[in-house]
């Protein structure tokens, strides 16, 4: 009897042994803190994709640039030593260059028009430019419109950024639109910018309010300007290799769990957009809202021709007039 109550424990432990080795770990990580919109979307994925896979597949989550900033962990993600990455769009044109016209200044009219763009088939069909390139792009998902920060003084129009220095993403688009500005750019990865505000390296940033609230940049930050000058898309990429292993089903898996960290990541954007004006005043911020576009509109008129000639006027006119069908 203790025999085969032996043999039946190593069969159990063995079958135990053998469902644990089963189970295959991925890491995705994200440049900003868990309690952001981006913390909620990779959480979301990895409880979803655990969840579709009945435990096969764990995502494990990092955050605050733990396992580097956002083009090193995209670089990682392409060369296969990571699986996953959650990135704004701020470095991808590096990688995938057609998505840089997504980072032209005021082409989307609001939220509701950009993810319609996004969801629809101008947006998928960049997705599918990320293939070649060794990524597989599950889904766009959302950092929001970005909103200029800085430490001097209040800025209604163009003229008042004559001077300032400020980090920009590691993105062409945006630091040839922030030029004609009159800024003084400077590229850096997100981790590093908190550092370089609280010491004067720069002297301001521009961000979404659900980055400035979730990096609490209230804390070294003296003045907000709503000047919404560019819809800033996140991406959710993985290695192409690592999803081109995945069976049919978990490929869907994976998919479907992306998109419900989707609607996650734009239901927070929108609460904080919601909130986040009265409470970066509580923290102490002089918000300007009465921001003139049109003045920065027009300020961009030399740059705007530099990015028709390069997308295209009829590609900016398209996503420009897009309405979901």
């Amino acid at each position: 009897m203790k025999l085969s109550q032996l043999a039946a424990g190593l069969v159990l432990g063995f079958g135990i042994a053998g469902a644990a080795m089963a189970q295959t770990v991925m890491k995705i990580n994200i440049s900003t803190a868990q309690n952001s919109h981006q913390g909620v979307a990779i959480d979301t994925f990895a409880k979803e994709v655990a969840a579709r896979t009945n435990g096969r597949y764990k995502v494990e989550t990092f955050y605050n640039g733990s396992l580097g900033g956002e083009r090193e962990s995209i670089e990682a993600v392409q060369l296969g030593t990571q699986a996953l990455t959650f990135s704004s769009s701020g470095p991808v044109p590096n990688f995938v260059p057609e998505s840089k016209i997504l980072d032209v200044p005021f082409l989307f009219r609001d939220k509701a028009h950009a993810r319609a763009v996004l969801d629809g088939p101008i947006g998928q069909d960049l997705l599918s430019k990320f293939d070649s390139k060794g990524f597989k792009a599950l889904a766009w998902a959302e950092n929001g419109f970005r909103h200029m920060t800085n430490s001097k003084r209040e800025v209604h129009a163009p003229g008042d950024l004559k001077g300032l220095k400020m980090r920009t993403m590691e993105n062409p688009v945006h630091i040839a639109a922030y030029k004609q500005f009159g800024i003084v750019t400077t590229p850096m990865a997100f981790p590093e910018v908190f550092t370089a505000l609280q010491q004067g390296t720069v002297d301001g940033q521009e961000n979404p309010l659900s980055v400035i609230i979730s990096a609490k940049f209230d804390q070294v930050q003296k003045y907000l300007s709503l000047t919404g000058h560019v819809y800033s898309p996140c991406i959710l990429l993985m290695n192409k290799a690592e999803y081109d292993k995945l069976s049919a089903d978990d490929k869907k898996a994976f998919l479907e769990a992306a998109k419900v960290a989707v609607k996650a990541n734009r239901d927070r954007v929108d609460a904080d957009d919601d909130k986040g004006v009265a409470y970066l005043r509580e923290k102490g911020m002089d918000v300007t809202t009465d921001v003139d576009k049109s003045k920065f509109v027009a300020a961009l008129t030399p740059v705007e021709a530099q990015f028709e000639k390069q997308f295209g006027k009829e590609n900016l006119d398209r996503i420009r007039n897009y309405k979901a069908q």
